[in-house]
């Protein structure tokens, strides 16, 4: 545990950007594995519908350094092209 009253500052905004962090990543992983079901079911509307959403929380996770930049790109080309092939 920290001593200094700088360090106990540090240790709660660590843990509040650590929920915010862990919000955005479930929210993007959800949206991912629901365009993914949606296209595994046939459902190829429905997944063109939800792709928007799925590259905003991408984008969103990206810039707030949740992850990469590059990683987010991968990630809305592949979720693409895996509805495109699957057409």
């Amino acid at each position: 545990m920290p001593i200094l009253k700088s360090g106990k500052k540090a240790l709660k905004q660590s843990k509040r950007r650590k929920v915010i962090n862990l919000r955005r990543m479930k929210s993007m992983k959800d949206l991912t594995k629901k365009v993914s079901k949606f296209v595994a079911a046939k459902k190829i509307d429905e997944a063109k519908k939800l792709l928007p959403q799925a590259h905003q929380a991408i984008d969103k996770a990206a810039k707030r350094g949740v992850i990469k930049k590059n990683t987010a790109a991968r990630k809305k080309s592949k979720l693409t092209q895996f509805i495109n092939k699957a057409v």
